[in-house]
């Protein structure tokens, strides 16, 4: 059967939502819906006999807002809102934790380089008169402005509408400093992608700009950042002058530096938060730079962030974070599997992020899982485009004529994992390579999602739960024709059904303990 198509148009936005929401969490399968019972020859997935949940609570999901907010921030109401209510409403992915970029912002007059979204500006105002680099006196109110970045900074009010205060969770992150603290006068990196891009002696000075600004974004908008990052992939290579977005390469012991003059900076200032690092790329070079850290730089931190866009090493990150009782967070990552062209309908995309997760939760246990970009630009021939991003609009389009919102498949796998599994839940191990449970604080209800990547369906067996017929069993799928949609619901029998799920879907069981009685 063709593809189906979702393109929300600004004149039907309101139904359209309605009618794409009512499909996914519905109309709830009634009790009398059954399960269907997997065959005899399936593979079999059993639960462990006895659910030991992790002692940390998870504290949720989440999206930079970088650079899709520089872009959608700018339309019209009912387009970012139906945006924000996708990402951050109830009814859409229920999402509670935004990660904002500090922008750094290049100079006056560059010439556009860098992708779209991407140009986030700075919060600093050179004066006319100013010649050079050396202008800035940050006890100047003149070099400051103030009203910079009012895209991004919707999104926090959006954000803050529609996330309730005791579950949301804010964190400032940087990816380059303001162009007139660099070396090559650029936000995107040095001439050289291995050499530091922050003048030397700068580490105060930039780290000042990041607490100042942090200061002034709680007290305007009525937030709080529980955690400033002042550094980004910075062991990388691929930060050079001419790259298309902000970056800056930072080896260990400048990043000590910035870390220590961030602490010392937000101490001055009276934030409240704590420093979070390194936010590297992958898990390995995460180790790289902490083995290189001094006492006093680890001391200093108070949040570890990695990304996952390498898996190699994460139990390694995850003892790091145990042994040094840190909070660890997955605070960056997003794939599209190779040679698949843009497809919003495809599931390859939503089984591989899928895969990632559950992979991340098992081997990181992190405390929250951050996706990268919630909304990425779509394809633009001749190019096939990827399938990056959970839901994709054109980028190039101007704010007055806003185009269609293309809602993927990937956004529904994510809700099979952000709806259920919610902040305060525990996540407990599950002898399954595809399967991640999770329990409620009060233990009446349980989670699992579990993803098939095959062409035949998988069983699920529950028979150490001891289900009751109080117990209410129901089954969301995302698959070729699901768009996280409760396929069926029954009430726990005796020791427990099977369960039928389905081949190349993302399945998730929620069981609530006593909800049929």
């Amino acid at each position: 059967m063709p593809a189906k198509k979702k393109a929300w148009k600004r004149v039907s936005i309101g139904m359209a939502f309605g009618a794409i929401l009512g499909l996914c969490c519905g109309l709830p399968a009634q009790a009398g819906d059954t399960c269907p019972i997997p065959e005899a020859d399936v593979r079999h997935v059993g639960l462990p006999e006895t659910i030991t949940p992790s002692a940390q609570p998870f504290e949720g999901w989440g999206t930079a807002l970088a650079w899709f907010a520089n872009v959608t921030g700018g339309y019209p109401d009912p387009v970012r809102n139906q945006l924000a209510d996708l990402l951050f409403s109830p009814q859409g992915l229920s999402w509670n934790i935004a990660r904002y970029n500090i922008g750094g912002g290049n100079p006056a007059g560059t010439p556009e380089y860098l992708r779209p979204g991407a140009d986030v500006p700075g919060f600093w105002k050179q004066p006319a008169n100013a010649v050079g680099q050396d202008w800035w006196r940050p006890d100047n109110p003149d070099v400051w402005n103030w009203e910079a970045d009012p895209r991004q900074r919707w999104w926090l009010d959006a954000i803050k509408r529609r996330v309730p205060q005791d579950v949301a969770i804010y964190e400032a992150f940087s990816n380059s400093p303001p162009y007139f603290m660099t070396v090559s006068g650029l936000v995107s990196g040095a001439d050289d992608g291995l050499q530091p891009n922050l003048k030397p002696g700068y580490s105060a000075v930039f780290a000042d700009y990041l607490v100042r600004v942090s200061a002034r974004l709680e007290t305007a908008h009525g937030i709080r950042f529980r955690t400033l990052s002042p550094v980004n992939e910075p062991g990388t290579p691929y930060w050079f002058a001419k790259n298309r977005q902000e970056g800056a390469h930072w080896p260990p012991a400048l990043q000590g530096e910035i870390i220590l003059a961030t602490r010392k900076a937000m101490t001055h200032h009276g934030l409240s938060g704590v420093v979070a690092a390194m936010d590297e790329t992958d898990a390995l070079t995460f180790i790289r730079d902490w083995d290189a850290y001094s006492p006093e730089v680890r001391d200093a931190i108070g949040q570890l962030n990695v990304h996952s866009y390498d898996t190699y090493g994460q139990t390694a990150v995850r003892d790091i974070a145990r042994s040094a009782n840190k909070r660890l967070w997955m605070s960056e990552v997003d794939l599209s599997p190779q040679n698949v062209v843009e497809d919003f309908d495809d599931m390859r995309p939503p089984v591989a992020l899928a895969e990632r997760i559950i992979l991340d939760l098992k081997r990181l246990e992190p405390a929250a899982w951050v996706f990268w970009q919630a909304v990425e630009d779509s394809a633009k021939p001749p190019s096939k485009g990827s399938n990056w991003g959970l839901i994709k609009m054109d980028f190039t389009a101007k704010a007055d004529a806003p185009p269609a919102i293309h809602v993927t498949r990937k956004y529904w796998a994510m809700a099979n994992f952000s709806r259920y599994i919610r902040p305060g839940y525990r996540l407990f191990p599950v002898d399954d390579y595809d399967t991640i449970g999770a329990l409620s604080p009060d233990g009446k209800v349980i989670v699992l999602v579990h993803v098939n990547a095959g062409s035949r369906p998988r069983a699920l067996t529950m028979k150490a739960l001891d289900l009751t017929p109080a117990d209410d069993v129901s089954l969301v799928v995302t698959a070729a024709r699901h768009d996280a949609e409760v396929i069926c619901r029954q009430a726990g029998a005796g020791t427990g059904p099977t369960l039928e799920l389905p081949p190349n879907a993302i399945s998730t069981v929620v069981i609530r303990r006593g909800a049929a009685s």
